[in-house]
């Protein structure tokens, strides 16, 4: 159940810089899903309040403005005059905005379960065995590492004929990362060893990344990139060859009027067939409406609906900004669904 804070307690909120995390949690929101995010957006308009960057796609880690909405909406209009574009529309191409560390995956900070030097070997087999853990580590403290305790060490215990107490069955020198580091750096040590201990800022260990951990990492990460880049190379090919090049500049900067499909941005794919676009006072600019008309006219996608398809184009914007910043929470299933039912949807009309 979300909570909807008073507007007295938003409006004290007004011209501060927060993290992200924090205003999530003025609304009892633990991820940012669909559902916050509308809960969230409507709260904050009631209370004419925004947030720069817009913190349904920034960056996890983001540090967010909050703001008076009509100076949001001032700063992303689109003048008649000069055209604007979105902070948060990336370039064509881009990369993640910032390494990925380790830890910026959540088991890096979650906590583990542990055991001290002076429990039994029965102790650390029970834990494994109950809990389908790989090793467990052995902590002295929150802050000081032991050893670690393995199936193949508890086996190779047994396999030299040594005596089966916890001494003989630790791993004395295990993998310990920090979690500022390079995720991709550290891959190969994951790999070898099927798991790093991981440190802290503060000196304590906070979590532990396992092999299995990376597999599903990869698996939430690399599907949305892959799949919006699907999109991207089919937006290319459908518009490039019924769009004129005059058409594609109308929607481009001023300064970088190549007419060229492969140099748009996804917010001028939305402007190039957004038959409802309107001013910072609410006014429709006819002329865009039109051309944006026109431009899908020449599509001929008969099967498809104009204002649904713009609508849906501009979601993928929003989440293609959010994988591009590397943003370390998931995608939603919502969301990732949104994805599957747009390229399934270009894949019918290309």
């Amino acid at each position: 159940m979300f909570l909807t804070p008073s507007e007295e307690e938003l409006l004290a909120l007004k011209g501060q810089r927060i993290p992200l995390v924090k205003l999530l949690t003025y609304f009892g929101a633990r991820v940012r899903d669909t559902p916050a995010e509308l809960h969230i957006d409507q709260i904050l308009k009631d209370a004419g309040l925004a947030t720069e960057p817009y913190f349904a796609s920034c960056a996890r880690h983001s540090e967010i403005h909050i703001v008076a909405r009509e100076t949001v909406a001032e700063q992303q209009s689109e003048g008649a005059d000069e055209e604007q574009e979105d902070e948060s529309d990336l370039p064509p191409g881009t990369l993640p905005q910032r390494p990925f560390t380790i830890g910026d995956l959540p088991c890096a900070n979650e906590g583990l379960d542990s055991i001290t030097p002076a429990s039994n070997l029965t102790a650390a087999t029970h834990a494994m065995y109950t809990n389908n853990y790989s090793q467990i580590p052995v902590l002295e403290d929150q802050y000081t590492v032991v050893g670690v305790v393995t199936w193949h060490s508890v086996a190779r215990m047994y396999g030299t004929g040594k005596e089966a107490v916890l001494a003989n069955a630790i791993v004395a020198d295990p993998p310990i990362v920090h979690a500022h580091d390079n995720f991709f750096a550290m891959l190969a040590t994951i790999c070898e060893h099927g798991y790093v201990l991981v440190r802290a800022n503060s000196g304590a260990i906070s979590g532990i990344v396992t092999a299995a951990d990376v597999t599903e990492r990869f698996d939430a990460t690399a599907w949305p990139f892959f799949i919006v880049g699907e999109i991207e190379l089919r937006l290319r090919k459908c518009l490039g060859a019924k769009i004129g090049e005059d058409a594609i500049r109308d929607v481009q900067r001023h300064d970088q009027k190549t007419g060229k499909i492969s140099d748009l941005t996804f917010g001028q794919y939305v402007r190039l067939l957004n038959g409802d676009q309107r001013d910072k006072n609410g006014q429709r600019l006819e002329a865009r409406c039109a051309a944006a008309n026109q431009n899908w006219q020449a599509l001929n996608w008969t099967v498809a609906n104009q204002s649904q398809f713009v609508h849906q184009l501009d979601r993928v914007r929003n989440i293609r900004n959010q994988i591009a910043h590397f943003d370390t929470e998931p995608l939603s299933p919502q969301r990732c669904e949104e994805l599957r039912q747009f390229v399934g949807l270009l894949r019918q009309l290309t």
